[in-house]
């Protein structure tokens, strides 16, 4: 719509410059401001048509302020911009009833672009949330990446729509899940998990829909499913990759036609389950092999969500070691402060294990370490016993650390293990070679200091095999701040 008035309040005249500049070469009409109080006058008159603010001005803030104007002109829209990147401000927009949410610095081709479509959109009101809820904040991060986690989960909280996040080992795929039931309009619903990698293949279909007296040897009474304990509120299916094909057929019906039935039962049961899905695997390569229903998939993945590894997101250490902090001294454990060079430490390493490992590490020295301050010595060589424990000796040396012929037994076993007394599906070679491959080299490369050519050397691989192994695996060394 153009020459449409845009309204647009920030106490910083470099923001209200840019934006009245960009917009005005848009087409539209501008007017700006520093204040809220002047924006909420300008509303009040019934000007403008559509509203750009920050959520901090000298004189009031912008979610005190939008209740107001929502009461008042419940079909203007609103988009909140904020330097203040946190999970809870996108909550707070979208319980606000803000059209949209851009963290600071925005991208302006980006602005115009959502500017246009909340113009060109049918006009309609937006209700607030019921309660307040600012306690806590159940996601730790900043960054540009985590950013598009927040404002995906904004927009989703108030919908049914079935969310699928992917994301490797301890990127927190359970806490995203949490935060998306706790925030979103079925949080007065149970929140009900299960693992499918955790539990018998030949009990996940009981354990999913229940199942009636004398349905199988051993089921002496009727129970029941996650599912029916769900009833209302959200499921989160965890490892859905290790879901069995009979399991994923009753799963699709139940997404298709909102019912199932007990194993054994025969009355269709309607269900009102909102269904939220997490693998660490890629589904298209189970689909390929014969593993995953290709119809299942585009039930599941109607809104994809992918979360960072921790070494793509390195500037939110410091955010998440304060968290941690935070939360083992409301457990008991005496408070630390870790120094600037513990944190260059920390924001250093790669992560192979994600936020779950750097919970361990911060947890471990503060346990263990009775000085008030952690330094980049104690961090130095805790990492340094981090990789030794958690990774494949190169040499089968002693020490605890596990040989390859270790790991490659311990693997299979595990493999087996999974499936009790049934043939496991094909694919053993690529699932034990992707569960050593990884530490293998990450191994080589932290002995060598990062030196691909001694590394290459070490595990007797061409150089190029080498590189382009690291850039397909997506290998990153732990390297001393020192020797930068």
């Amino acid at each position: 719509m153009k020459n449409a008035t845009i309204l647009v309040a920030d106490d910083d005249a470099a923001i209200r410059t840019v934006l009245n500049q960009a917009l005005s070469r848009a087409g539209y009409e501008v007017r700006i401001t520093s204040n809220a109080a002047t924006l909420w006058r300008w509303i009040s008159a019934g000007e403008g048509d559509l509203v750009i603010t920050d959520v901090i001005m000298p004189d009031e803030n912008a979610f005190d302020l939008l209740p107001r104007i929502r009461k008042t002109r419940p079909e203007l829209p609103i988009l909140v911009m904020s330097a203040q990147n946190t999970f809870m401000t996108a909550i707070k927009a979208s319980e606000s009833g803000a059209y949209d949410y851009l963290p600071k610095p925005f991208d302006l081709t980006e602005m115009i672009g959502i500017v246009g479509r909340a113009l060109s959109e049918p006009k309609k009101s937006v209700g607030l949330a019921k309660e307040d809820q600012t306690e806590g904040m159940p996601l730790v991060g900043r960054s540009a990446a985590m950013q598009d986690i927040y404002r995906v989960l904004a927009r989703m909280m108030q919908t049914d729509l079935t969310l699928m996040i992917t994301g490797e080992s301890g990127t927190g795929k359970e806490l995203v899940a949490r935060a998306l039931h706790d925030y979103g309009k079925r949080r007065n619903g149970p929140f009900v998990a299960i693992n499918m990698a955790a539990i018998p293949r030949d009990l996940i279909e009981s354990e999913l829909f229940g199942h009636e007296k004398g349905a199988f040897t051993g089921a002496q009474n009727r129970s029941t499913g996650r599912f029916e304990q769900a009833e209302g509120g959200t499921l989160f299916l965890d490892e859905i990759g290790d879901m069995p094909m009979d399991a994923q057929t009753r799963l699709l019906r139940v997404l298709q036609q909102g019912e199932y039935t007990t194993v054994g039962g025969r009355t269709a049961i309607k269900t009102d389950v909102r269904i939220v899905a997490a693998t660490n695997k890629d589904l298209k390569v189970l689909i390929n092999q014969g593993l995953f229903r290709e119809d299942l998939y585009y039930r599941i993945n109607v809104v994809p969500l992918r979360l960072p590894a921790l070494r793509d997101r390195a500037e939110d250490v410091p955010d998440l070691v304060r968290h941690f902090v935070h939360q083992a001294v409301e457990e008991g454990l005496d408070p630390k402060r870790f120094d600037s060079g513990s944190l260059d430490y920390l924001k250093a390493y790669s992560w192979p294990g994600n936020v779950r490992e750097l919970e361990n590490v911060v947890r471990r020295v503060m346990a263990l370490y009775p000085q008030d301050i952690i330094t980049g010595e104690i961090i130095e060589n805790e990492l340094r016993t981090e990789s030794t424990d958690s990774r494949i000796s190169s040499d089968g040396g002693s020490g605890g650390s596990q040989t390859i012929g270790q790991a490659v037994e311990e693997n299979m076993r595990r493999y087996f293990v999974e499936f009790g007394e049934e043939l496991p599906p094909s694919g053993l070679y690529q699932r034990v070679l992707e569960e050593v491959e990884y530490p293998l080299i990450l191994a080589a490369l932290t002995a060598t200091r990062g030196n691909q050519i001694r590394a290459a050397d070490l595990l007797g691989l061409n150089r190029n095999t080498l590189r382009k192994k690291i850039r397909e695996l997506g290998v990153t060394v732990y390297r001393s701040p020192r020797a930068s």
